[in-house]
């Protein structure tokens, strides 16, 4: 473990961590990030549907709009650069009935207030030139949507960081933080690091990484685990492009959708369940101490209230093939339950305020020679490069 000082530490090797440390890095500061795992993005980064989103959903002026336009742009020239593999998919948002139509011209609204190319209005018949399996009424059609393998560009960003001279320390747990005059001193598994200032990324751990640097969150981390399914080989046909349904505005999940993978696999899902653990990825993972932080919260039972109905059929399609399956037939009536196989799943680290309310933008909260990413959800993969790039202007 290096014994010297550095300018800033970055907890957290997920790409938010990444971006953030190589943005903080090309300006000129001595940085090395510390991961608790023995890979990058052995978390959300790398669990993901491999979307490049194009910023269509995010209201008009938020942190998400504008750093998720400029991430986007960022994440392409990249990707170029780097040689990570990558298509510019474009993709379809499908409206399944008349009752959807006043959300999808919302959407096509937002698309062109967030400085998108005016997303191309379709009718039914043009959903089926695109996409001659999916049922729909009309749909949007998005250019600048795109498909890579977020595990591979983390990858590349840790390449890159190494090239900078960043110290990448990978199994290196965070277990206490000492704030002084001039900055901090971080206790870690392999000992302790001294820096002018602590980043916090650390996804679904970030509120606990505030606490022990001193910073009380304005929101408690919810973790939600998401399932999906893949389409059989014989299936895959049905999907030509992402197809999204119209999002509930309620809430800051997507819907269950079907994407095709950078690598020819296609996904179905995700659904969104409460998770008992925060890095559990089955159906029984559980731990006590993340139990007892979602039922000691009373935020986490104001959610409960307002929710239930939605989280009891989140529930359903997750110990139900035949739920899900319904789910995605209101996209492709042609899909059978033989079309799909069991497919990965991923942990969000959704914030959740005091009030109940699911925190739909990205949070940043200063503490004393510290910042802290206490919400980041997508399109954080995609705006990574961005939200590193404000990260190292604020620090």
């Amino acid at each position: 473990m290096p014994a010297d000082r550095f300018d800033v530490a970055v907890v957290g090797g997920g790409l938010v961590g990444l971006a953030s440390a190589l943005a903080l890095s090309e300006s000129g500061r001595r940085v090395v990030l510390l991961e608790a795992e023995p890979r990058v993005a052995a978390h959300q980064s790398g669990r993901n549907s491999g979307v490049i989103h194009a910023g269509l959903y995010y209201r008009p002026g938020s942190l998400r709009a504008r750093l998720c336009r400029e991430g986007r742009d960022a994440l392409y020239a990249f990707c170029e650069a780097e040689g990570v593999p990558h298509l510019r998919s474009g993709k379809i948002v499908v409206a399944t009935s008349e009752q959807e139509l006043p959300a999808l011209e919302e959407l096509a609204r937002r698309a062109e207030a967030n400085g998108l190319v005016p997303p191309e209005r379709l009718d039914g018949r043009g959903v089926r030139a695109l996409e001659p399996a999916v049922a729909a009424v009309a749909g949007l059609w998005v250019a600048e949507t795109g498909l890579v393998d977020f595990a591979e560009v983390a990858r590349a960003l840790a390449r890159r960081l190494e090239r900078q001279g960043v110290s990448v320390l990978l199994g290196t747990r965070v277990q206490g933080v000492r704030v002084e005059a001039g900055g901090v001193t971080v206790r870690t598994t392999h000992g302790p690091v001294v820096a002018g200032h602590l980043v916090n990324c650390g996804g679904l751990h970030a509120d606990r990484v505030a606490r022990l640097a001193g910073v009380e969150p304005s929101i408690r981390i919810i973790p939600f685990r998401g399932e999906y399914w893949e389409l059989a080989p014989a299936a895959r046909e049905l999907i030509r492009h992402p197809v999204y349904p119209v999002p509930n505005p309620a809430f800051p999940f997507l819907g269950v959708h079907l994407t095709p993978r950078i690598d020819g696999r296609v996904e179905a899902g995700p659904n969104a369940v409460l998770a008992w653990q925060r890095d559990g990825y089955s159906r029984g993972s559980f731990s006590a101490r993340d139990a007892a932080d979602i039922l000691g919260f009373p935020g986490f039972w104001r959610l409960v209230a307002r929710t239930w109905r939605v989280g009891l059929g989140e529930m359903m399609r997750s110990w139900s093939r035949t739920q899900f399956l319904h789910a995605l037939q209101r996209l492709v009536p042609s899909l059978r339950a033989e079309h799909l196989l069991p497919g990965g799943t991923g942990i969000r680290a959704q914030a959740v305020d005091g009030s109940g309310n699911l925190v739909d933008d990205f949070v940043l909260q200063e503490g004393e020679h510290s910042l802290h990413v206490l919400n980041a959800p997508s399109p954080a993969a995609t705006a990574a490069l961005a939200i590193g790039r404000e990260i190292a202007h604020r620090v």
